[in-house]
């Protein structure tokens, strides 16, 4: 059994993720709020600005705290940023979707509407980064 200490010390990658996810969450409300509920802008465009804004803050964290991957050469970095680009272009489609239909289909305030989304993305992103976008590769070539 994993002592108190150990676990703070190495939590398990859900715990991280989620961690990191509650993290870029909190920034992509407050950024929409702030849009929105400050200044205004209509909820489609604040929502896709928050997204926006949540994904340099999520890739980092997910990088290092999440998968903790402290790779750092152009060629690796480069292959990240542009396969988490291209999952998150999905993501925020996906995001204006979910939030549209439940704005204007289901009647639900903007803020639960661009939780819902998050939630949803949330599942299928962890996957795709653990498999594919932080996917650690193994050197065929080391002696083990």
């Amino acid at each position: 059994m994993m002592r108190l200490i150990d676990y703070l010390k190495n939590p398990p990658i859900i715990v991280r993720y989620l961690e990191a996810g509650a993290i870029a969450a909190l920034v992509n409300l407050s950024t929409l709020y702030f849009l929105t509920g400050v200044f205004g802008f209509w909820y489609l465009f604040s929502s896709t600005a928050a997204l926006i804004v949540s994904l340099a803050v999520s890739f980092l964290l997910q990088k290092f705290l999440t998968y903790r991957d402290f790779r750092k050469t152009n060629t690796v970095v480069l292959r990240q940023i542009v396969l988490y680009l291209f999952l998150n272009f999905i993501n925020l489609e996906l995001n204006i979707f979910f939030v549209y239909l439940l704005v204007e289909r289901a009647e639900i305030w903007y803020m639960a509407a661009q939780v819902i989304s998050a939630l949803l993305i949330a599942c299928w992103s962890f996957v795709i980064y653990q498999k594919v976008v932080f996917r650690q590769e193994v050197d065929k070539h080391a002696i083990t």
